[in-house]
């Protein structure tokens, strides 16, 4: 999984880009290696605002787009709530998925002789 991390009104370390990495590991095991994850991070500017530090995580992935955002009064705090959120979507769509594959799979054997005998010779 590629990540992309972007900054808006604050500028972006390489310490924050560690925590991104770190915090999204287990979705990258979960998904595709061609699935892009960009993850915005941003200060707003309105005093009147407590929870000014949010978190905005869109995730790339073959034929869909999983998107998450939140804000709190810590960056870190923001990217770990983003990332939870992110992750039990990914988990929602790969059962989705899955349940999906089962379906077509049962509906394509055929089906077994009635009383579950076998036809005499």
């Amino acid at each position: 999984m590629q990540i992309e991390v972007k900054g808006r009104n604050l500028p972006v370390t390489d310490e924050l880009r560690e925590h991104v990495s770190r915090r999204f590991e287990k979705i990258a095991k979960q998904v595709s290696e061609l699935a892009v994850l960009e993850v915005e991070v941003a200060k707003e500017r309105n005093p009147a605002n407590p929870e000014c530090q949010v978190a905005e995580a869109t995730l790339h992935l073959k034929g869909v787009t999983l998107r998450a955002k939140d804000a709190s009064r810590d960056l870190n705090h923001s990217v770990n709530l983003v990332a939870d959120e992110l992750g039990r979507q990914v988990k929602r769509h790969r059962d989705k998925r899955r349940k999906r594959r089962e379906q077509r799979a049962a509906a394509a054997v055929p089906p077994e002789p009635a009383g579950g005998e076998l036809p005499a010779m």
